[in-house]
């Protein structure tokens, strides 16, 4: 979510799948695209107002203290740009399955990763099943 009230982004309102309704239909995909280039433009717009801010918040302190603080301030804030320019090529990773029709799909054992947990991770490439194991198993040779 954008740190400023700016962004007019609508999200769509979540799938309502009928009864025997076909998984990734051509509606589901488009639900899906739409989520995905909302959070999409979200996103550059959040780029956008952080290199305004940058140019325009650049001053040459002369007081180290001031400096460094500003400093810090625009380091944490490429880190967060850095972690959504990731985010974005994710968004557009999953556009380009919806295209290819892999779209929902799970890429480890090709089942269904299902409507709700799109819903909540439109950028989901692991049902929930081999999403647990591949955590456990980072869990197992991290620690």
């Amino acid at each position: 979510m954008p740190a400023n009230n700016e962004s007019q982004i609508t999200h769509p309102a979540p799938y309502q799948a009928s009864e025997g309704e076909e998984y990734m239909n051509d509606a589901q995909k488009e639900h899906f695209r739409e989520i995905l280039l909302a959070w999409k433009q979200e996103l550059m717009e959040e780029v956008d107002s952080t290199i305004t801010h940058l140019k325009e918040e650049a001053t040459n302190f002369a007081d180290p203290t001031d400096r460094a603080s500003q400093e810090e301030e625009f380091s944490l804030e490429l880190r967060t740009r850095d972690r959504e320019r990731k985010l974005i090529r994710k968004i557009d990773e999953a556009l380009d399955r919806i295209d290819d029709d892999d779209y929902g799909y799970c890429e480890a054992c090709g089942v269904e990763i299902g409507i709700r947990r799109l819903e909540a991770r439109p950028t989901a490439t692991l049902c929930i099943d081999c999403k647990t194991l591949a955590e456990i198993k980072e869990k197992q040779l991290g620690g």
